[in-house]
């Protein structure tokens, strides 16, 4: 047999495409023309695959060989197409039977030595396997059990060549990879750690119950890493589709733990302030990897000393904030990733952030408006939450005031609230307050006016915007659902609209 295929898949973001593997060994001068855009990583494969083969003691055809990448029109990046080059010149040069591969998907990178190596990506690849209808996959030993998560497809393991080929041949079959059972998750920061700070603990509750974004200003040491930290906790456990989106980003950008392949709890990204916009958002100059604000989706991005990022790389967040995902361009294709994930931003007072307070602060008041101003109006507007917090008193701390609250009893009034809020959105595809849009608060979901005359008063002297108009709302029904409410009254209303205009006051 001169002709034999084999699949693999391609990756666009977080979604995978499959590629069939074609290759054709014709008479004439040997060499190998590798056609259907491949990048230089899959270009360079031809080396990888023909020492693999033979130091797994085959041997690659000395002759004309032609191998097609299709649809030839999709750009091809990385490494895990080796697996299926490899399969594919074995079954043109009849090493194989070329049945045994004419339907299967490979996926994996070879060694030089024909071991075959894990790869990023795993998850999305067997996904788009198991909806084009494939019902087995060949993955590196390294990624079985990521890829075991997908139902109704079989995960083969293989850790060299010698053994895909074995099985081919029908010598020695390889068995499917039973899934084990998911490690325990690690303890996570405990809210009762924090000392004090109740307006703190308050907006970290109700961010969780709704799902709002949350800014924390104070001095060092008052609490705010720490707040952030603690956040994650007092979130619900990600349900099925929602983890395997987060596995699946995490498994693309290769951050996935080895011991720990589905991801069950929002994550936390916190990035150093000198990220780039690239390390913030996504990009790269070849394979377009997601950034932190994807890797935090279901999550918490947390941006620590937030006037010290640039202020292009802050702004570059409004859009994704608002429409839950990112479309990055460029010349070779684009990728789109999922990131709706919940911004903490924290910032102290001044550049000097003196902890003695105001009295010791060496900033003079140009300074001072410097350093605030490096937060733009339009990334705050999108900010549900604004906090200022006090530097902690003697009394909290040393004075053996009674326990705060742990994160297990937030977290239930957290799971009540986000219960009620549930029930009441059904049907709408919507699962918190922070994403219900403005005409469906004023259509289906209308507060009464007599509750909102504070808020319109503040739309009115601008001191909100309408799009801060409809996130004091929002708000309004968290804080309802904390309470146990079916509508948010004057009180639910002129808490939201404080902590909306707490900072700007301060």
């Amino acid at each position: 047999m001169t002709l034999a295929r084999t699949w693999s898949v391609g990756l666009a973001g977080v979604r995978g495409a499959m590629v069939e593997v074609e290759v054709d060994i014709a008479a004439g001068l040997p060499g190998v023309a590798l056609v259907g855009l491949p990048d230089a990583v899959v270009r360079q494969s031809v080396d990888r695959v023909r020492a693999a083969i033979a130091n797994a003691g085959g041997e690659f055809p000395a002759r004309r060989i032609t191998i097609g990448l299709s649809p030839a029109s999709m750009p091809k990046q990385g490494s895990g197409f080796d697996l299926a080059l490899a399969a594919a010149v074995l079954a043109a040069a009849g090493t194989v039977p070329g049945s045994a591969v004419d339907h299967l998907v490979l996926l994996g990178e070879l060694g030089l030595d024909g071991s075959v190596r894990g790869i990023r990506g795993i998850l999305p690849a067997v996904l788009a396997a198991a909806r084009a209808g494939h019902d087995q996959v060949v993955v590196p030993t390294a990624n079985a059990a990521e890829a075991a998560l997908v139902d109704r497809i079989d995960v083969l393991a293989v850790e060299t060549l010698g053994q895909l080929v074995g099985h081919l041949k029908g010598e020695t079959r390889l068995q499917p990879h039973v899934r084990g059972a998911l490690p325990p998750e690690p303890p996570s920061p405990d809210l009762g750690d924090v000392v004090g700070q109740a307006a703190g603990r308050r907006a970290v509750e109700v961010a969780a119950a709704g799902g709002h974004h949350l800014y924390l200003a104070g001095p060092p040491g008052a609490g705010k890493t720490m707040l952030a930290e603690r956040l994650p906790g007092l979130l619900p456990a990600l349900d099925e589709q929602a983890a395997l989106e987060v596995t699946a980003i995490h498994s693309v950008a290769g951050t996935l733990p080895a011991d720990a392949p589905l991801v069950t709890r929002p994550t936390f990204e916190a990035p150093h302030h000198s990220a780039t916009m690239a390390a913030l958002i996504g990009g790269g100059s070849g394979q377009i990897r997601p950034g932190a604000l994807c890797r935090a989706h279901r999550g918490v991005l947390f941006l620590d000393e937030a006037p010290e990022f640039p202020r292009a790389v802050l702004d570059t967040l409004r859009q994704p904030l608002e429409r839950g995902q990112v479309t990055i361009q460029r010349a070779a294709g684009a990728a789109t990733f999922p990131c709706r994930a919940q911004l903490v931003l924290a910032a102290n007072p001044c550049p000097c952030a003196s902890a003695a307070g105001d009295t010791a602060c060496t900033c003079s008041p140009l300074e001072r408006r410097r350093y605030q101003s490096r937060l733009s109006g339009p990334l705050l507007d999108r900010v549900d939450l604004r906090v200022e917090l006090p530097p902690v008193t003697r009394a909290a701390w040393l004075d053996g005031l009674p326990a705060p609250e742990s994160t297990a009893v937030v977290a239930g009034r957290v799971a009540d609230a986000r219960a009620a809020a549930g029930e009441r959105l059904a049907g709408t595809g919507l699962t918190v307050n922070s994403e219900v849009p403005g005409r469906m608060l004023r259509e289906r979901f209308v507060v009464p006016r007599i509750a909102l005359r504070l808020a319109e008063r503040a739309l009115e002297r601008g001191a909100i915007s309408v799009r801060g108009f409809d996130r004091v709302v929002r708000v309004a029904w968290t804080l309802s659902d904390l309470a146990g409410r079916t509508v948010p009254g004057a009180d639910e209303v002129a808490e939201a609209l404080g902590m909306r205009l707490q900072r700007a006051a301060a």
